[in-house]
């Protein structure tokens, strides 16, 4: 009950009121109490601050809930939040913050209707029993026996009367020592009307005491344990309906969060097609105003980008194709001298050299070119046959630029069958080979091995091209696939140096078949650089 002061009841109540039972019909008191325009609440003991802490535990339980999930939030560790767990967050949050606002404030106004309504109806009831317990002491009886027994026939349990200087309880356990000191001061000694909350062994009561005049003083309990019972029934269903209304607003928030991120992944996806190379991928046109925008521009921007891909790859073909003829006379060119070398001077046949290195070397250049102009247009087409891995990687060895290179398998590798295109995965081997030959230093090693566990089924297998070169530094790894791209050899010019296509080509003609390359360090911890191509397999065991 908090300290606002409680309007006092009329003279003479009606019988209906609600409160401690007493009895009906009861007849009308001689003479009328002295009733105050208010009657004063006293300042709360701790008892009292107990039992209304008690009161309000139930109601505050949301807003802990509340503070428990922002303890977890704040306690979650620092991280990316994503737009959808955003989107979820701010719903459940938005749902969480709602239900516990309607809670705290429905229990605040039943609480306080419920324990006002019990203030009023107490007040008004101690009021007329008073007015009993006045009428029995009129005749200055020696004790208050003739007013307890008055007041206990009408079904009061609970009154304590201060007479004579002495005071009297009736059949209940409430006595003088249960009454606050403060509060009979406030009556007795002051004269005033006065009410308070209190705990009682172990129960919650309301003492309303009230100035007999020229007489004494009337005490009466009344319990508020119905009173509690319904708080906190009250306490539990708003929790209940706190509960159902942020599982609903999740609900919502992911409903909401899908919608919402569903362009934006459709968008993701539409990007990665792009980057894999499919140009035409393009995003639906949609109705919604927002999203239209974001779809527009997508597509207009892959547009512009086929465009440009499409306008480059057509010149590097037209450059190519213009380059052959003329290389070719300059190749006939100088087979014809070379069939008169002997003819020239020794410096004569130094320049010879060079020029003839220098043909080969721009033959091989233009080759490349036409066949990522053929990639870059989606010209190529692969014909896909069964291989026996280790046999062919050995044909393929055999017809390289360095046909004694070593060529070791394991003996599940033996037995594995890849599906590729002959032709070209046999380049792929002769590309790094020579390109282990020029960068590597020494004789290449060729290893195959299954890509799995051995108490797994065969799945993929690993070939693998080692030198024994410096290495290739790890910031580097990913960009010797590119075009154009010679790593640590950049600037440095010679005659064995390539245009930096060879591995570019690699990795075109590995994605091509649904596989993967990627360079790393030696097994074995010596220098130098393992290039490893992996293939998916299966195993045929005979």
């Amino acid at each position: 009950m908090s300290d606002a002061t409680v309007a006092s009841p009329a003279a003479e109540p009606s019988d209906g009121a609600g409160g401690t039972p007493h009895g009906q019909g009861a007849s009308a008191a001689p003479e009328v109490l002295d009733t105050p325009d208010a009657v004063s609440a006293v300042a709360h003991t701790p008892e009292e601050n107990a039992a209304l802490a008690g009161m309000a535990r139930d109601g505050e339980r949301s807003a802990g809930h509340r503070r428990t999930f922002a303890e977890y939030l704040r306690h979650r560790g620092p991280g990316p939040v994503g737009l959808r767990r955003r989107i979820l967050l701010t719903f459940t949050l938005g749902s969480l913050a709602l239900a516990a606002f309607l809670a705290l404030t429905t229990y605040g106004l039943v609480r306080s209707n419920l324990l006002e309504q019990r203030d009023s109806t107490a007040v008004s009831t101690a009021a007329r029993n008073a007015r009993e317990a006045q009428a029995a002491l009129r005749s200055e009886p020696d004790t208050t026996a003739p007013a307890i027994e008055r007041l206990v026939s009408l079904g009061v349990q609970a009154p304590v009367i201060f007479y004579n200087e002495q005071w009297s309880a009736g059949v209940g356990r409430f006595g003088q020592d249960s009454i606050p000191a403060v509060l009979q001061a406030r009556v007795v000694d002051e004269g005033q009307w006065a009410r308070m909350i209190t705990n009682e062994g172990g129960d919650t009561v309301l003492v309303v005491g009230i100035p007999l005049r020229g007489i004494g003083a009337y005490f009466e309990f009344f319990f508020l344990d119905e009173d509690q019972r319904t708080l906190n029934n009250v306490a539990l269903s708003l929790l209940l309906a706190s509960v159902i209304t942020t599982a609903l607003g999740v609900l919502l928030g992911i409903f909401a969060a899908r919608r919402a991120v569903r362009p934006v992944a459709d968008a993701a996806q539409a990007a990665k097609a792009v980057a894999a190379g499919h140009l035409e991928t393009r995003l639906p046109p949609t109705d919604d105003p927002d999203l239209g925008v974001l779809a527009s521009s997508f597509n207009d921007m892959a547009a512009a980008l086929q465009l440009r891909i499409e306008r480059d790859a057509r010149f590097a073909s037209d450059v190519s194709h213009e380059l052959r003829s003329p290389l070719m006379t300059l190749s006939a060119s100088v087979e014809v001298m070379e069939a008169r070398r002997h003819e020239l001077p020794e410096r004569a046949q130094s320049a010879l050299d060079l020029l003839t290195s220098d043909v080969t070397r721009f033959q091989g250049l233009v080759e490349d070119l036409l066949e990522i102009s053929r990639f870059d247009a989606g010209a190529i087409r692969l014909h896909l046959e069964d291989l026996q891995v280790a046999q062919f990687v050995r044909n393929a060895v055999a017809v390289s630029s360095s046909p004694g290179t070593p060529v070791t398998a394991t003996e599940r590798a033996e037995c594995a069958i890849i599906r590729g295109d002959r032709r070209r995965l046999a380049r792929v081997i002769a590309n790094l080979i020579d390109n282990a030959k020029a960068y590597g230093g020494g004789e290449p090693e060729v290893m195959i091995a299954d890509a799995n566990l051995p108490e797994e089924a065969l799945t993929h297998v690993q070939i693998g091209v080692e030198d024994h070169g410096p290495g290739v530094p790890v910031e580097e790894r990913a960009l010797i696939f590119e075009r154009f791209a010679r790593g640590i050899t950049a600037g440095r010019r010679s005659g064995s140096e390539g245009a930096g296509l060879g591995l570019a080509l690699v990795d075109e003609h590995i994605r091509m078949h649904g596989g993967r390359v990627w360079v790393e360090d030696r097994l074995d911890g010596s220098p130098g650089a393992r290039f490893v191509i992996e293939l998916t397999a299966t195993e045929v065991r005979e």
